[in-house]
């Protein structure tokens, strides 16, 4: 969220976050930026604009991603199971600092199973009664559409006291997983930490992953003595899994078992392996120098790239926000 603001314009002035290692990375990537590494509920908006030097209703933006893994369509098995998540009530922690600050724009995004949540209409009659209008949101859009070279569906929600917003058009041309990683060096060659992780994989899986059609393959495709016994038993459920990206589309969802070829269709095009962790921080749409911390090994940093919200997708709605700002500014 923070790069994509950046990228759009903004100069991005503090960040709540609780995670340890989210806060490491976020702080080498945007020193400037002050973290409170805190609980979102031990925030109080009166701290935020003291600490700031704020006044109530002069902050431009304030953006949040609260988490969503309580409303994944993954963890709920496609909406048959209900959980409990103390997480899925963090929306309201964000309303109550809409509140407290009055910022000009609220910015809110999140999975696509939100728009449909009691939560968000709560929300958002909140934020009306605050003065907020929404231009035609929340949407589900698909990043793919905006320059993302990934398939991604993603909610975004816009409150605003400046006006309409006029939200962007989407992208003639699809970035590619050619366009965006086929220029790489060979893992183990870059001197980059990300794409240089050594895989360690049973006898067996190499020989399933070769065996794989390069450019699209499937496991559906592999001889039947390399099916797994759960595959056997659910032929048609998560059929991606051990299948190959293909050159000339754009890449899959990218989640937090990316470096695992049992969690998607993560595996290279054409190499006998999966995706690196660097290639799958390109297809979020990151700079390739873009730094994540391996202070907790390769799985901690497949969590931080596979929750990432797509900064270029951010760009794109954070400059129709900005323009939006600006022209009441002119009024």
């Amino acid at each position: 969220m923070t790069l994509g603001l950046k990228q759009a314009g903004f100069r991005v002035i503090a960040a709540v976050e609780v995670d340890q290692l989210a806060v490491d990375t976020y702080r080498v990537n945007h020193p400037e930026v002050e973290v409170w590494q805190q609980d979102v509920r031990q925030v109080s908006g009166e701290d935020i604009l003291k600490a700031l030097k704020l006044r109530e209703g002069e902050l431009d933006v304030l953006a949040g991603c609260p988490p969503c893994q309580g409303f994944s369509s993954i963890r709920t098995l496609n909406g048959k199971k209900r959980p409990r998540d103390e997480r899925n009530d963090l929306i309201f922690d964000f309303l109550r600092l809409v509140e407290e600050l009055k910022p000009k724009v609220v910015l809110l995004e999140n999975v696509p199973a939100l728009a449909k949540k009691e939560r968000l209409v709560r929300f958002t009659r909140s934020l009306r009664k605050l003065g907020y209008t929404f231009s035609g949101t929340p949407m589900i859009l698909n990043t793919a559409d905006f320059g993302v070279p990934q398939r991604r569906r993603r909610m975004i929600f816009i409150g605003s006291r400046v006006g309409e917003i006029k939200m962007p058009e989407k992208e003639v041309e699809a970035v590619t997983v050619r366009a965006s990683i086929g220029d790489l060096p060979l893992p183990g060659e870059s001197g980059d930490p990300l794409h240089d992780i050594k895989e360690q994989r049973a006898p067996h899986t190499v020989k399933m992953i070769k065996k794989v059609p390069r450019d699209g393959g499937s496991r559906s495709d592999l001889p039947e003595e390399y099916h797994l016994p759960c595959h056997k038993k659910s032929p048609n459920g998560f059929k991606d899994v051990y299948g190959r990206m293909s050159w000339d589309n754009v890449a899959p969802t990218i989640t937090s078992g990316c470096n695992n070829p049992s969690k998607g269709r993560f595996l290279h095009p054409t190499q006998h392996r999966a995706i690196t962790l660097r290639e799958a921080a390109i297809f979020q749409s990151f700079p390739k120098d873009y730094y994540f911390s391996l202070e907790k090994g390769k799985n901690g940093a497949a969590i931080m790239i596979g929750n990432a919200l797509p900064p270029k997708f951010v760009q794109k709605q954070a400059v129709a926000i900005k323009d939006a700002i600006r022209a009441s500014r002119t009024l």
